[in-house]
């Protein structure tokens, strides 16, 4: 959300020269799943999330990110029912979903099922009938005395961080959402408007808690990543995927954002990637099926920790492809049949990721080939393998070369329809079809 905001506050502040935190384990070889709550089931609460847990481990996800669980705010609402980022009260769950027993039997259920389970916090703002507003102090206000609001968001109220009250508060709140409900940690809404000094606050003050707690910030601001959060959000690299992917630039403008991302952010950084969120339409509207799936497949073969948005799985989207935030527009899970590439496509796309080590953690080098405005090509390896990625982003096949110092010894493990249909590859030649993609793999 409001990633524009985030990327300007990264590029005022430079480089980071602290080394960035050090994350929980089970962190490095995550891939997230977001939970739109009201969206994601018939039944639009935590029972329907918690009835689709086995379908959930199947597809090889492993941590779930719930948006925001709170009551929603009634005042100067956006749509028909609101933002869930217009928070009431950061201490009741939304009556829509479920009790707070209903909760914990959902964390329970998925802890068992081997997931992680974090939830939204917005710490920046509230609604304006939030249980907040009896003190006035906690709010930004402008030389008139109004309360102020952020942006052009006229449906939230802004939180002032500077009052040591509000700071208490809210650290005492987040602290026990933890301790009552065995939460693995928070995504933070536009953690770059809120203090740094407040998230390292709150981070000590959760470590005695649960030690091995998660917190992911969505910003691109380097010095959150060194004591506070353990990975942010990739906006620059998800803004040049879609300048890529929708507007036609050369491919080579991911693989520079990239590189600047590495240089800009201390030895160590993660940093999430995702083609498809909350707040835009989604990729299958934006870059076709084949476009989506493509961006998918450089998503999740990346370094860093990769996400998944209700839906994308089964290729669900609505007419317009607009996203689902202040309606109820529940996911047409049944749009998988006449989709079946996609449930087949990410099922082998997370099983790759889940069982090589090399696409988690393992080192990245790009490779030149020869069409660089057109194709990606690079390697994950570790000491024990090496994974050759090559993703046309482009609408035309593409037949070509790639350089690479070992040509023999590359066997398939996943590759688009028609790319690539030999078992081995033929290195240094390699062909891809429109949007195509192909993982070779080579043992070390």
């Amino acid at each position: 959300m409001h990633r524009y905001i985030a990327v300007l506050l990264c590029a005022v502040l430079g480089g980071s020269v602290a080394p960035a935190r050090t994350s929980p384990s089970w962190l490095r070889s995550g891939i997230i799943y977001q939970v739109n709550t009201r969206t994601f089931s018939p039944e639009g609460n935590f029972r329907g999330v918690a009835a689709q847990l086995p379908r959930l481990k199947q597809l090889g996800v492993n941590i779930l990110w719930l948006m925001p669980i709170h009551p929603i705010g009634r005042e100067r609402v956006k749509g028909s029912i609101g933002s869930p980022y217009a928070v009431r009260d950061y201490e009741a769950i939304n009556p829509d979903f479920g009790t707070a027993d209903d909760l914990r039997n959902l964390v329970a259920a998925a802890h068992q099922q081997g997931f992680k389970v974090i939830i939204d916090i917005v710490a920046n703002h509230t609604s304006w009938d939030s249980s907040l507003m009896k003190f006035p102090a906690y709010y930004r206000h402008d030389a008139a005395g109004n309360i102020r609001y952020p942006e052009d968001w006229t449906d939230v109220a802004w939180l002032n961080y500077d009052n040591p009250d509000l700071r208490a508060y809210m650290t005492r709140v987040l602290v026990n959402w933890v301790r009552n409900f065995d939460l693995d940690g928070f995504r933070c809404d536009v953690a770059g408007m809120v203090p740094v000094d407040f998230w390292e606050h709150l981070r000590a003050a959760l470590e005695p808690v649960k030690p091995d707690i998660m917190m992911l910030a969505e910003a691109h601001q380097p010095n959150l990543v060194e004591k506070a959060f353990d990975l942010d959000y990739s906006w620059p690299l998800h803004s040049a995927l879609t300048n890529v992917f929708e507007n036609g630039a050369p491919a080579s403008v991911l693989q520079d954002e990239w590189r600047e991302e590495h240089r800009a952010y201390p030895a160590g950084a993660m940093h999430l990637h995702f083609s498809d969120n909350h707040d835009e339409k989604r990729a299958i509207a934006r870059f076709g099926e084949r476009g989506a799936l493509a961006a998918s497949a450089l998503v999740f073969t990346l370094d860093g920790v990769p996400m998944l948005y209700d839906g994308m799985e089964v290729g669900d989207t609505t007419e317009s492809g607009a996203p689902a935030l202040f309606e109820k527009l529940p996911v047409f899970w049944n749009i998988a049949e006449r989709r079946p590439e996609f449930p087949r496509f990410y099922h082998q796309l997370l099983a790759a990721r889940n069982q090589h080590p090399s696409l988690q953690q393992g080192e990245m080098q790009w490779l030149k080939n020869s069409e660089q405005d057109r194709v990606l090509t690079y390697i994950r390896r570790n000491a024990d393998e090496e994974i050759l990625v090559a993703i046309n982003c482009s609408n035309r096949p593409w037949r070509g070369s790639v350089d690479s110092a070992a040509r023999e010894g590359w066997g398939k493990l996943i590759a688009s329809s028609s790319s690539e249909s030999d078992s081995e590859a033929q290195l240094p030649s390699l062909s891809l079809d429109a949007w195509g993609y192909v993982l070779y793999r080579r043992p070390r």
